[in-house]
């Protein structure tokens, strides 16, 4: 890796499916996986395409039951193109891949600056050396386009190349090996056609959700000396004859148009998929377009980092801008997990976007904006499901595709034991409280009144609303309790042989309910007298209501042990681990609960977490918001307390998810210990070598990605855009001496934030905006546009 570019040298099977998901090219709309072109899928090559927002459902029979599933569907394949060189003796001799043929050298660079992914590789057929040099790319800028420039070289001797460009319909949901026993083929009424002499066509539909999906291919290959159309079944392909010959390299572009039929302001995808083709330009001015569309998007949120750390930020970056583009705020599409890389996590919306939108709310605010909208229009859904649930209010899905229903799994494999378990994870009602979360700091970035006082507003009543109906009050104590939950932390899903699901008081979930119940009685406060009269009407607001939820907001349990916050009621009764035993009998304990249950045994009898859960309370808020919404439970959270619980929790988290070492990280950092950098390298890490243990073949963390870089951005300078002004309070970071990088903040584009030496540097670009307010602990600046301001830090 260098500054701008992510390579691998050689062929290792072993590899490929991780290289394939960080090599993956995007747009916002669509994404190709890095998969060779010339290899099928199988258990070393999994080609993939998705779009984002399409869904499909199918049933499967798991364990004696009837299951459905909604994933994000693999779309036909666009990107085959195989080659052989016939000869008189042998007209049709095998395809050559990189597992029948030698492979004497190969390279894969990804240009993180173009999203370009460029890949050269040389064969060795019979003595003839065959170079192949294969550019690839989505396009930023046209977001239905994608293009696949492959140049041939001859070394050694000369001969006939056949090269098919083709379009795969037989494709399936097959990416995930856990899966691979329910239903995945979510394709069906293929039909192909061919538009012009260079074009082939292939439409489909899902099976269930009936989302029709059309691509068009132009294969153009000059110098062809023969030129047919294949078509068997579903599939559909060009055929090209070139001589080749040292000295005269062959070139096939195969340009790709994608349209499906959720896409605005079309009839029919075949016909606006082959219109658009026709107009089309070259793949010369498609990747002159590719780059200055990408250079756009850098100057809106490049980091400067030096050393392995900066390149690995950018690769997160590339990834994160990729899956969220601009483009995204024309599209009704969620923060799925894994980005548009892979079928893990079926390609399913999570809470993710509580560690993605922060980034966003600073460079990209439209797009955050969109993202939230996702979720307003799932609204009346989240209420229906609270309604069924006999609840009020919102009772947003933990996860979900097409429609903000509940699609969690109600089965889980155990890849240890073979065991197909119940999943409990739908109890992470949680995830409401991110959704309100990323409301109030989208308005805190952005200035955007407008947007809080109506479809933010609306949110966050119907979701302070739920968790004010679920507390229980408890008469003896004068507390509210909210039952049978299930935490951040995920391994605790019920209470050791105890026959009911979920668990009590988890501290997370509490204390951020009773923040956001008290954030929302804020910002109702705020609106304008007819909005809150409308508001009001249409959801049956009362003022009895609005004082029910403040004194819930005051009297949620909190439960504590041993001088520290408890992770819910009960935690420290649980038995202690061994940890140094499970480390020396298994190396990696990452996923604890799966040893456990293959042994046997229950991870939830047990002192132990897969993640930061506690934890996350110091994640989402500064120590100042952390005190504060204590004392408003009655509490005295010192730093004494807040260190200890820390200290507690550090000790027994397995971090068998990529948001842990984060989480961690960033909670260190806050609290200025030297262990914050041993967590940032961990969470640098997590991807790019696999830390989770062959998860990221099946597509990247995209959570973890954006809060790397939101560790940056806000971790470590301590910035809150709170109240119209900056606050920064940046914390010395040995190894991380010397980092920029820029924001846009309400009306201002392009504010540069430098920390070196013990020293913070602001520049404000020129414009006839207001000048920024900037709060340090221990002064506050006003900074006008066209100004440079350079301020010792407190620890300096």
């Amino acid at each position: 890796m260098n500054d701008w570019t992510w390579e691998y040298e050689g062929y290792d099977p072993a590899q490929e499916r991780l290289r394939e998901s960080l090599c993956t090219v995007g747009n916002g709309y669509f994404a190709t996986r890095g998969a060779a072109p010339e290899c099928r899928a199988d258990e070393v090559h999994y080609p993939g395409t998705y779009a984002a927002g399409c869904y499909d459902r199918l049933t499967s029979t798991v364990a004696g039951r009837q299951v459905g599933n909604e994933d994000l569907v693999n779309l036909p394949n666009w990107l085959p193109l195989r080659f052989r060189l016939p000869t008189v003796d042998d007209p049709a001799p095998a395809w050559i891949t990189p597992d029948t043929h030698r492979v004497l050298e190969q390279r894969l660079t990804l240009d993180l600056r173009s999203g370009i992914l460029e890949r050269t590789v040389s064969y060795d057929v019979a003595g003839l050396v065959l170079h192949v040099r294969q550019c690839r790319l989505a396009h930023m800028e046209q977001p239905h386009v994608g293009l696949l420039s492959t140049r041939f070289a001859a070394e050694g001797g000369s001969g006939d190349l056949e090269v098919e460009s083709a379009l795969d319909g037989t494709v399936t949901n097959s990416g995930v090996e856990r899966y691979r026993s329910l239903a995945e083929r979510h394709l069906t009424t293929v039909r192909t056609g061919q538009a012009a002499p260079d074009t082939c066509w292939l439409a489909c539909r899902t099976a269930s959700s009936g989302i029709q999906v059309a691509l068009a291919v132009r294969t153009a290959g000059a110098g062809a000396v023969e030129r047919r159309t294949v078509r068997d079944d579903a599939r559909v392909a060009q055929r090209l004859r070139f001589r080749l010959a040292p000295g005269t390299p062959v070139t096939v572009d195969k340009t790709l148009v994608l349209y499906t039929s959720r896409d605005r302001a079309i009839s029919d995808p075949v016909s606006a998929a082959n219109e658009l083709l026709v107009r089309t330009p070259p793949a010369e001015e498609l990747m002159a377009g590719q780059r200055g569309a990408w250079r756009r998007l850098w100057a809106n949120a490049a980091v400067d980092v030096p050393g392995d750390a900066g390149a690995v930020l950018r690769l997160h970056l590339f990834h994160v801008l990729q899956t969220l583009s601009p483009q995204t705020a024309e599209l009704d599409a969620g923060v799925p997990a894994r980005g548009l890389t892979g079928e893990a996590y079926r390609g399913h919306v999570f809470w993710d976007e509580l560690f993605v939108l922060p980034y966003l709310n600073l460079h990209f605010p439209q797009v955050s904006r969109a993202l939230l909208d996702y979720r307003h229009r799932r609204l009346d859904r989240a209420c229906a499901d609270a309604r069924a649930a006999g609840r009020r209010g919102a009772q947003y899905p933990w996860q979900s595709g097409s429609d903000g229903g509940e699609d969690t799994q109600e089965l889980h494999l155990n890849p240890r034991s073979g065991h197909w378990l119940p999943d409990r994870s739908r109890l992470q009602h949680h995830v409401g409280l991110a959704v309100a979360y990323n409301v109030l700091q989208y308005h805190e970035a952005t200035g955007d009144t407008g947007y809080l006082h109506t479809k933010g507003a609306e949110m966050l009543l119907q979701i302070a609303r739920y968790w004010a109906a679920l507390a229980e009050h408890d008469p003896v104590t004068g507390r509210y309790h909210v039952r049978g939950v299930v935490g951040p932390d995920e391994y605790h899903d019920a209470y050791p042989d105890e026959g009911r699901p979920g668990i009590d008081d988890n501290a997370y979930t509490n204390v951020m309910a009773a923040w956001v119940i008290s954030r929302t009685l804020g910002a109702l406060g705020t609106l304008p007298t007819p909005l809150a009269v409308e508001l009001r009407e249409r959801t049956g607001l009362d003022a009895a209501e609005l004082d029910h939820w403040d004194t819930v907001s005051r009297q949620l349990y909190v439960p504590f042990h041993a001088g520290v916050i408890s992770q819910f009621t009960g935690y420290g009764d649980l038995a202690e681990l061994d940890w140094d035993a499970y480390r020396a009998r298994y190396g990696s304990i990452r996923r604890l609960d799966r040893i456990l249950e293959a042994e046997g045994d229950d991870v939830n009898r047990y002192q132990a977490s897969k993640q930061a859960d506690v934890l996350m309370l110091g994640y989402l808020l500064n120590p100042v918001e952390l005190g504060t919404v204590f004392h408003r439970l009655g509490h005295r959270l010192d730093a004494d307390t807040w260190q200890r619980t820390v200290d507690y929790y550090l000790r027994r988290t397995s971090h068998g998810s990529t948001l842990s070492s984060l989480v961690h990280a960033w909670t260190l950092a806050r609290a200025r210990r030297s262990e914050a950098w041993t967590f940032a390298r961990e969470a640098l890490a997590g991807d790019i070598a696999d830390l989770q243990g062959g998860t990221t073949g099946e597509g990247i963390h995209l959570g973890a990605m954006a809060g790397t870089l939101d560790l940056l951005q806000r971790g470590l300078t301590g910035l809150e855009p709170r109240g119209g002004a900056l606050r920064l309070d940046p914390v010395p970071v040995p190894h991380l001496s010397a980092y920029g990088f820029s924001i846009r903040y309400r009306g201002h584009w392009g504010i540069r934030l430098e920390v070196r030496s013990g020293r913070l540097r602001i520049t404000v670009p020129a414009s006839d905006a207001a000048p920024i307010s900037v709060e340090l602990p221990d002064r506050t600046v006003s900074v006008h546009p066209g100004e440079t301001c350079t301020l010792a830090l407190p620890d300096a």
